[in-house]
Order: C-alpha cells, then structure tokens, then sequence
C-alpha cells in the first residue's frame, strides 16, 4: 500500500477518534497537505507533511507510513512523527482552567468569597 485517504490515515492514527470526526476536519479547511487544504479523499504517501488545526493549537505531523487499519497507541510512533513546535504545545497550558468548590446548598457567594472569585479570574486572564 503506497497510498491512503487523510481522513482514514488521521483515525488509523489515532489523530481523531472517529473517521467522521475526520471527514468534518477535512471539509471544514482545518487539514493541510503539503501547505494545500486537503478534502477527506486526498491520497497520502510517505514523506506528506500535515498540519492540523484543533485550536487553540496548530499540529504538524511527518507521515513515515501509511496504514489503512487502526493502530494501537504503541504502534502510532512507528507510522508517524510529532513536529509541533514548543511554543504551540504552550497554548495547551495557557488554557487551564480554575474551579472553585463549593458545597452544594450553601447558598450564594459572600462578599468575601466573590472578591476570592474575581481575584483567581483576573489571575486566568
């Protein structure tokens, strides 16, 4: 096999969890081949760079094989190499969330535990 369809090639590889998730991403322009925008039946071959966008970050994979058939997750590196960049895996950091606990039933916030709320907000932003 020297080629394969992107959308099959991105779920065999655990890219996406679904080939119709797949599919989506590549209609809706969030798939590049080789720099071009590709549609779910492009044919990919070893050697493709891809570059996927799941904001907020921007993947770019090697593809080293193709496959037909979905790996294992030990398998994956041996059919594909990461090359995202540092500083877009930083973004993935970026967006972490904070939650406040609060027991259910106890009301409202004070205006003590709001000034604490807003207080982390400003921190997150």
């Amino acid at each position: 096999m020297e080629k394969v369809r992107v959308d099959k090639w991105l779920w065999a590889v655990r890219i996406y969890k679904t080939r119709a998730q797949a599919t989506d991403a590549c209609k809706g322009g969030r798939i590049l081949v080789n720099g071009i925008t590709a549609k779910p039946s492009k044919e990919l071959k070893a050697g493709d760079m891809i570059l996927i966008r799941k904001l907020p970050v921007i993947y770019s994979f090697f593809v080293k094989q193709v496959v037909e058939k979905r790996l294992s997750a030990k398998l994956v590196p041996e059919y594909l190499e990461d090359h995202t960049s540092i500083e877009e895996l930083e973004k993935l950091r970026v967006n972490e969330t904070y939650f406040i606990k609060r027991d259910k039933g106890s009301g409202r916030p004070t205006k003590r535990e709001r000034r604490q709320i807003d207080k982390l907000n400003d921190l997150k932003e």
